[in-house]
């Protein structure tokens, strides 16, 4: 399977990259990436947003490479992502975004949906 990482390096030849500096390199790489969130919007304008069982196993892959520097992430009921900073001796939560009193406002706000407005006048 193609990313655009390795679509974007293989579109240039291995001749023109030892041409150039590395910062040269670099910048024609990112040069030839798409623009952040392009593929993703992409995906949503073709309802093809992704479902909450097909990021489970990314994060999954994700968790076991950054546990070791204390980051985790999770993935809760509302398919929202809570990221934690973890203390790796003690197991004691550092830092979460969102922080547990936002997202009990957002599960709050999500029951209060539709009783906000009053449609008589």
């Amino acid at each position: 399977m193609s990313s655009p990482l390795t679509d974007a390096t293989n579109a240039l030849s291995t001749s023109a990259l030892h041409d150039l500096t590395p910062r040269q390199r670099k910048e024609s790489v990112l040069a030839s990436l798409p623009s952040a969130g392009s593929m993703l919007a992409q995906a949503e304008s073709h309802g093809m947003s992704p479902s909450q069982a097909d990021l489970v196993e990314p994060i999954q892959r994700i968790n076991e490479v950054l546990r070791q520097y204390g980051v985790e992430f999770e993935l809760n009921d509302t398919s929202r992502v809570i990221t934690r900073i973890v203390d790796r001796e003690s197991g004691d939560v550092l830092r979460q975004i969102p922080a547990e009193e936002v997202l009990a406002i957002a599960e709050r706000l999500d029951e209060l949906r539709g009783n906000l407005i009053s449609l008589q006048a």
